[in-house]
């Protein structure tokens, strides 16, 4: 258990303890901003701690250099220089440098550290950042051990994800850029099982399908050292949160040699993976198919200029291995669109026996959009040949807020273990849930592959009531909301006369 200096922050809820804090920060900043500065502060914060248990561990040891970076990088640990070190931050937090000396830490970390280069936030000396406000947190911050040993590793890394839920939260419609509702993470993670090989993502945001397949091989009591880590982003800011999240996960990851576009400039040209995870920008228009016509990725045909989505799936069974396996979210729009071509081009796909599972999701996951949105599973070397399951899941889920629905975890193990049973040949299927399809099946219904059109709709259970003793209770009802209905009817016409206006 990490220790704790604060006794407020002891309680399992002390990420909200630290948002709290932190979000005293906010003042005139907008939320892309002030993002980068709590998110920027916490991942200095860790880095001190983590180097600051090793270099004690080395202070002990009498034939060892404390100041020695090799030693450190041995042991995947980021060489903090003296200047950048969290004393140093704390001691100037209630001066009007406090931002400049963070600023400072940041420059020198990355001097010290080719691979954060580029990365690091900064700019925190900037006049409109109140150092007040920004003391108090770092204040905040010193009273927390962010590293800790043993089971509770991932203390920073629940500290990150919820500080990146609530930016997703605030942000609304523009959150959709960086943050994947962790609940779809881990159910495309549960059903592709990446244990180990080659894991990517081609827009990987700020790394949620990494962090979630890392908490899914632990939890298994595997190494990550089993799988390779390659990503892609486009958003420079988010590529950056995308690398200190990996880091603090203790992830090694290739995320390119820069932010980038992946259509046109793509940063694992020869990659083939075994495991492709991506929620890519639902529907993204202009993405410059006249400029990319004769790209040897449309195998299955030239996606159209005015929708992505099967641009984003042809990519990344571009990148597929021989046994690999993709789980991505698309709009639902995907299962049965016939304009541009995508109805040729989801046909071929299908025939081609790529398709292993639908799975059509529930309303309200996403802080960004409301529009429903779908997994779909690709696998080049199938366990059922031949063969396609669909579930329909969108009555799962539970609200969390007025506006926001999330999967349990009861939820994500039922919809995992419905394909596990799938793949192993023992799935019977369920009526308004769950069922295996071939692909004469589909072809019958025009390749759509809207879930709903074979799972069917659930069996009610029989309540006992006769129908025609059903129908005479149901009529009575209605006609007497009939009747309710004309005498509220009447009583507004005669409200809205007594004020002059007549309906």
């Amino acid at each position: 258990m990490a220790k704790k200096k604060n006794e407020n922050t002891t309680s399992i809820g002390f990420e909200e303890v630290i948002w709290r804090a932190a979000d005293k920060l906010r003042g005139n900043l907008n939320a892309s901003e002030y993002e980068g500065v709590v998110l920027g502060l916490i991942f200095l914060k860790y880095i001190s701690d983590k180097f600051e248990v090793k270099f004690k561990e080395l202070s002990e040891d009498e034939y060892a250099d404390v100041e020695d970076k090799d030693e450190y990088e041995a042991d995947g640990v980021f060489f903090v220089p003296q200047e950048a070190r969290w004393n140093v931050i704390s001691l100037a937090a209630h001066t009007p440098e406090v931002g400049r000396v963070i600023d400072d830490a940041l420059q020198a970390i990355e001097r010290e550290n080719p691979k954060l280069k580029g990365v690091l936030p900064g700019n925190y000396a900037r006049p409109e950042l109140d150092k007040r406000r920004l003391g108090d947190v770092v204040d905040l911050f010193s009273n927390i051990e962010m590293y800790a040993s043993g089971d509770e590793k991932d203390l920073l890394g629940r500290v990150y994800e919820y500080c990146l839920q609530k930016f997703a939260s605030m942000e609304g419609k523009n959150a959709g850029e960086f943050y994947t509702p962790s609940c779809i993470v881990r159910t495309i993670v549960e059903i592709l099982q990446p244990f180990q090989g080659r894991v990517y993502d081609p827009c990987c945001g700020s790394g949620g399908m990494f962090v979630q397949s890392a908490k899914f091989i632990k939890n298994h009591q595997k190494e990550l050292s089993g799988i390779s880590v390659y990503g892609q982003e486009a958003n420079p800011s988010t590529w950056k949160m995308a690398h200190m999240n990996v880091a603090i996960r203790g992830l090694e990851a290739n995320l390119g040699q820069s932010y980038a576009d992946t259509f046109f400039n793509d940063q694992h040209p020869t990659l083939k993976a075994d495991f492709i995870m991506a929620n890519p920008p639902f529907n993204l228009s202009d993405w410059g198919a006249d400029k990319l016509e004769k790209d040897p990725r449309w195998k299955f045909g030239l996606p159209p200029a005015g929708n992505a989505n099967f641009a984003w799936m042809q990519h990344m069974i571009h990148h597929l291995s021989p046994t690999g396996r993709i789980g991505l979210v698309l709009a639902n729009g995907a299962l049965s669109s016939q304009t541009g071509g995508e109805g040729d081009i989801r046909q071929r796909i299908i025939e081609a026996d790529l398709v292993e599972g639908i799975i059509a999701l529930p309303s309200q996951l996403f802080y960004s959009t409301g529009i429903p949105v779908s997994l779909w599973f690709l696998t080049r070397n199938k366990q059922q040949p031949g063969k396609t399951l669909f579930i329909d899941a969108r009555q799962m889920g539970t609200m969390v807020t007025r506006a926001v629905r999330e999967l349990q975890q009861e939820d994500i193990a039922r919809i995992a273990d419905t394909f596990n049973q799938f793949r192993n040949g023992t799935l019977e299927d369920e009526k308004g849930f769950c069922a295996v399809r071939t692909i004469d099946d589909i072809r019958a219904q025009d390749f759509i592959l809207t879930p709903g059109r074979y799972v069917g709709i659930a069996e009610q259970e029989d309540d006992g009531e006769p129908f025609e003793d059903k129908m005479k209770r149901l009529t009575t009802e209605l006609s007497g909301l009939f009747e309710q209905s004309h005498k509220l009817e009447e009583e507004i016409r005669k409200q809205l006369g007594s004020i002059g206006f007549n309906v």
